[in-house]
């Protein structure tokens, strides 16, 4: 059973983390190098796709975390596991305080009604996003090491 638990954590983690170094380091990029509107406009439709399910899988990312650190509490690694959780745990915090804040705002804007700072808050939005990579990256290496 601990077994099912790790891999299924692991996977899911890890699926995670290569979407949000995707988003920081691919499809944003390629958004800010896009003519006009269109940057803009795909950012607001990618804010409102995945604003919609990255917060049950940040959330299941942790519980998943917290059961595996639960289950194997007695066995070598769970040090790793518990400090992958805290990252976790902070992660969320990030997003909740930093990230949701401008995502909720950028993901309603169009060219007529997109606010006249708004590239500020979407490089802002970066910038906290690449934190919040590291951090995710962090965590997921921690529960790959627990494993050894």
């Amino acid at each position: 059973m601990l077994n099912a638990l790790q891999v299924v954590t692991i996977v899911v983690v890890g699926v995670m983390v290569g979407v949000e170094f995707s988003v920081a380091f691919v499809l944003n990029p390629i958004f800010n190098a896009l003519p006009g509107d269109g940057g803009q406009l795909g950012r607001a439709h990618g804010g409102r796709m995945l604003g919609a399910v990255m917060p049950f899988w940040y959330i299941g990312s942790l519980i998943l975390s917290a059961l595996w650190a639960i289950a194997g509490w007695h066995h070598h690694g769970t040090g790793l596991v518990v400090t992958a959780a805290g990252l976790l745990i902070l992660s969320v915090i990030m997003s909740l305080a930093l990230l949701v804040p401008i995502n909720n705002r950028g993901k309603t804007w169009t060219p007529e009604n997109r606010p006249e700072d708004w590239k500020e808050q979407l490089n802002r939005w970066d910038r906290y996003h690449y934190v919040r990579v590291a951090v995710i990256i962090a965590a997921f290496a921690l529960l790959a090491a627990a494993l050894v």
